[in-house]
């Protein structure tokens, strides 16, 4: 009785085509991880390419004198989230909730009635609450008020045009209205004024000025109309608007206006300065007038 002992060689081998088999599934994995890392590289640049898109590109103006390793006037990139509807105040708001805290700007009711917010936005005077980001060349470039002293990055100094609004006394004098009696005013009295009186008192007139860049005593555009809308009320003493009028002719009053424009066409409320000045200038001729 012999025993078969069995060749080691046949059993060490495999079927041919289990031999095919694992070499197509080695294939397969190595073409599978190829299309992967592929897809993996498209989704990253469809991604880039979204994120360029949707991205708005900020150079803002930064000083804080206060801080000795930012004395130096310089400035700073941020690249915020675009939406459809952004303004310049929505993206320095994310820059300075996401990038950089200490980044300073004045704004308050967003809606473009508090006038906090004026600013020096791509080489015009412009509301930043009122400025959309997708009508603006980028990277938007964001300064504050010229011919103001800066306090701090984007924030002014307001005093000096706060003390010319004064100064044109903007309101009615007490002593001329009848006790008791409704001061009533004529509709066509009310359109004459009523453009005037939607001043905010934000300063880009002021600051678009050469005038008043040049003469600190000149009274500004923005004064000389809100003493517009008093001296044109029908409801104003005679007294009282001859005082009004003898503050306007004075030297730095309506005629150191060059009539520019360059107030009338930054006012973000479309208020006609100029002309309004122009017309006190004929009031005040009218005033001195003499016949005898």
């Amino acid at each position: 009785m012999s025993t078969q002992v069995p060749d080691s060689q046949e059993t060490d081998e495999q079927p041919a085509d289990e031999v095919a088999t694992v070499q197509e599934k080695r294939k397969q994995k190595k073409q599978d991880r190829r299309e992967k890392i592929e897809r993996a590289k498209q989704t990253l640049e469809k991604e880039r390419d979204l994120s360029d898109e949707n991205t708005a590109t900020l150079k803002v103006f930064r000083y804080d004198p206060e801080v000795a390793a930012k004395q130096e006037p310089r400035f700073d990139e941020f690249h915020v989230p675009f939406h459809k509807g952004m303004t310049v105040l929505d993206a320095l708001m994310y820059a300075r909730d996401h990038y950089d805290s200490s980044l300073t700007f004045r704004h308050s009711c967003r809606q473009a009635v508090c006038g906090s917010d004026a600013l020096f936005i791509n080489g015009r005077q412009r509301l930043g609450c009122q400025t959309q980001v997708a009508d603006l060349d980028e990277p938007v470039r964001i300064e504050p008020l010229p011919h103001q002293e800066v306090v701090k990055d984007l924030v002014v100094d307001m005093e000096h045009f706060y003390d010319q609004m004064h100064a044109v006394e903007p309101y009615f004098d007490a002593e001329e209205t009848p006790d008791g009696e409704e001061q009533r005013q004529s509709r066509a009295n009310h359109e004459k004024v009523k453009m005037s009186t939607r001043c905010i008192w934000c300063g880009a007139c002021a600051s678009s000025c050469n005038i008043a860049a040049g003469d600190n005593k000149y009274l500004g555009p923005a004064a000389i109309n809100k003493a517009y809308r008093f001296a044109m009320d029908e409801r104003e003493g005679e007294n009282r608007k001859e005082h009004r009028m003898e503050i306007l002719e004075q030297e730095h009053g309506v005629w150191r206006c060059q009539t520019q424009f360059s107030c009338t066409e930054v006012c973000p409320k479309d208020i006609p300065l100029t002309e309004h000045i122009q017309e006190l200038k004929r009031e005040a001729v009218k005033s001195n007038l003499k016949f005898w």
